[in-house]
């Protein structure tokens, strides 16, 4: 899941005069982060989940933490939806005694946490945890009973917003928008679409536009982390193959040779050293098994060591197809996704290299 505002510029599109993105062809990208606060605010704050069964009442109160990201990517007409969300709703409940006995109303309070709602769980319930701040006898049955009613409740809500990302969220309703103008005088009140004018470029920008052609397709994925570490431990980290299974718990087959060939993540991905400068540079072509025959990518990963102890890793990561053999137009992002969770964050993790 590519961040925002971190794709290639070129297949970025930059805002056109007159709002354009013919035919949605190059990547069209919506940061849709505070469209979900308000869309999840709207479908779960302040909603009643019981209403007076067995003397209790239990309602919904606000959205307390939305954190994460969430965009919409939209190319040639294929709407490619990512966000991976951090969400906390507050509830309270209540249990009325009986009135005839004079016993009092009993109050208390909760959260519902939605750990991680991701795009690539889109298919999948989420996981939903749901506390109680008085742990008494009172608070158990409330929470009992908002699990009991008000949990599925909030799943389908959520189920909702999924469906919506998934056909565009505020990029659909951005795009159904059509820019419309008055016809001239003598043709009624009709709104036509206002038509499309030719921009003059100079030489200059006919040259750079062919170069983006002979690319069309592929995209490039940079990033840069920082750890904890010496420059050469990292280096070893990532050319040796015992290393590389303890961290992502998977097969590796990894030669330390210029022109040597490696093979991780259980085959699914192959390829072969370009360039291995030991502590400082590593470049290797790289193919993933689902790309379509003939592809191959390249990874240049260039290792500082600004100070003692620290060590700066600036990952580029040219000719990604943009597609895999099968169609899906999420290669990119699942791509730099990987690079991010199942390598450098594991990194980080299994090896203490975190700062």
């Amino acid at each position: 899941m590519a961040r925002l505002g971190e794709g290639d510029k070129r297949w970025i599109v930059e805002d056109r005069p007159d709002g354009t993105n013919v035919h949605n062809w190059h990547w069209a990208e919506t940061d849709c982060l505070e469209w979900s606060r308000s869309f999840l605010t709207n479908l779960l704050a302040n909603k009643i989940v019981i209403d007076g069964e067995g003397n209790i009442k239990i309602r919904t109160k606000k959205l307390e933490k939305l954190e994460g990201e969430a965009y919409v990517n939209i190319r040639k007409g294929k709407i490619i939806p990512g966000y991976e969300l951090n969400l906390v709703l507050s509830w309270e409940g209540e249990v009325k005694g009986d009135e005839d006995a004079g016993t009092s109303v009993m109050k208390v309070e909760g959260n519902v946490e939605f750990p991680y709602i991701a795009d690539e769980n889109a298919d999948e319930d989420p996981e939903v945890k749901v506390t109680v701040k008085d742990e008494g006898p009172i608070g158990k049955r409330l929470k009992d009973a908002f699990v009991a009613k008000g949990k599925p409740f909030v799943l389908e809500q959520v189920k909702s917003y999924v469906n919506a990302m998934a056909k565009g969220g505020p990029a659909k309703e951005e795009g159904e928008v059509k820019k419309v103008v008055k016809k001239p005088s003598g043709t009624g009140n009709v709104a036509v679409a206002a038509p499309v004018t030719t921009a003059v470029v100079d030489e200059k920008a006919k040259v750079v536009e062919k170069k983006e052609k002979k690319k069309e397709g592929f995209k490039t994925i940079t990033m840069t982390e920082k750890f904890s570490c010496r420059a050469k431990d990292l280096f070893e980290i990532l050319m040796d193959e015992n290393r590389w299974k303890g961290f992502t718990q998977s097969n590796a087959r990894i030669s330390k040779e210029v022109g040597g060939v490696f093979t991780i993540f259980d085959g699914s991905v192959t390829g072969t050293n370009v360039e291995l400068q030991e502590g400082k540079l590593i470049v290797q072509k790289w193919r993933f098994g689902s790309w379509p025959d003939g592809l191959q990518s390249t990874v240049r990963i260039v290792f500082e060591e600004p100070q003692s102890g620290v060590t700066v890793v600036k990952l580029t990561h040219t000719d990604v197809p943009e597609e895999d053999r099968y169609g899906n137009a999420t290669v990119v992002e699942n791509t730099e996704r990987g690079w991010r969770d199942l390598i450098f964050h594991r990194i980080r993790a299994v090896f203490g290299f975190g700062i």
